[in-house]
């Protein structure tokens, strides 16, 4: 799993371990522990797994907030960790809440990141008006982060990280905090934007159910985090398909 990324390979980690504290001793843990992953350009990676199998830890290491005790991460060629400032716009994250801040406007919102890329006024103004629009938010621009419901924010969220333009999308279980309803219409919007403009996804989950909904590449992971089961399938699998896979998953994780 060495070596140079191939031109289609988004995301690779190679061999990488993670351990938290002085190793060897009673206090470290290990959160990661010897782990290959390769995501390709423009696959939606839904990563699954129990509470505190690891999930978090590897968002970290591919967003450059932490690095590998051991092995290598690679973001498109490059280390995250080490060439962080130069990610800047490459990558944009959606969080469990929608994090907004509360002294913005919607509009201006989804103009901060465009803001940090030195973006001119009129464009990154123009570009928020369109992401809002196809989010379903024309007539919101002005409304500030109190006046708009859950599912309303989790949008303002999610046109946020469109509007940078960022290749690789990287989302921690952006839709928990929201009714189902809510959720469920969020992520066929939420996939259908990230097929349409071409992105590379990764998105974590503890639910079975979102992950077939949201991915068309499901890896489960189990304690400290290693790959138990990687299964890709398409759009049109079938009822059938996708009740196999959802079966082998629940097998893996009650194991």
């Amino acid at each position: 799993m060495s070596g140079t990324p191939t031109i289609d390979t988004a995301i690779r980690m190679s061999g990488v371990s993670k351990v938290f504290g002085k190793p060897g001793t009673s206090a470290s843990y290990r959160a990661v522990d010897n782990l290959d992953l390769d995501v390709t350009e423009g696959e939606m990676l839904a990563l699954l797994g129990k509470t505190g199998c690891g999930k978090s830890t590897i968002f970290n290491m591919i967003s450059g907030l932490t690095e590998p005790s051991t092995g290598e991460v690679r973001v498109s060629g490059r280390n995250p960790f080490a060439d962080f400032d130069s990610f800047r716009g490459k990558i944009a994250i959606v969080f469990q809440n929608d994090r907004l801040l509360p002294w913005r406007t919607a509009i201006q919102n989804v103009e901060l990141g465009l803001e940090m890329l030195d973006t001119p006024a009129g464009e990154r103004r123009a570009t928020a008006q369109m992401w809002l629009t196809k989010l379903g938010l024309s007539g919101h621009e002005n409304d500030f982060p109190h006046a708009l419901s859950g599912g309303m924010r989790q949008r303002v969220s999610i046109a946020r990280a469109f509007a940078t333009n960022a290749n690789i999308l990287l989302c921690d279980e952006p839709f928990s905090a929201l009714d189902e309803m809510t959720a469920a219409r969020l992520r066929a919007e939420f996939k259908k934007l990230v097929k349409e403009n071409g992105k590379t996804a990764v998105f974590i989950t503890h639910s079975i159910s979102e992950a077939l909904e949201i991915g068309d590449r499901i890896v489960v992971l189990k304690r400290p985090a290693m790959i138990a089961y990687d299964v890709r399938f398409t759009s049109e699998a079938n009822a059938e398909e996708r009740q196999t896979i959802r079966d082998r998953i629940g097998e893996v994780l009650s194991a």
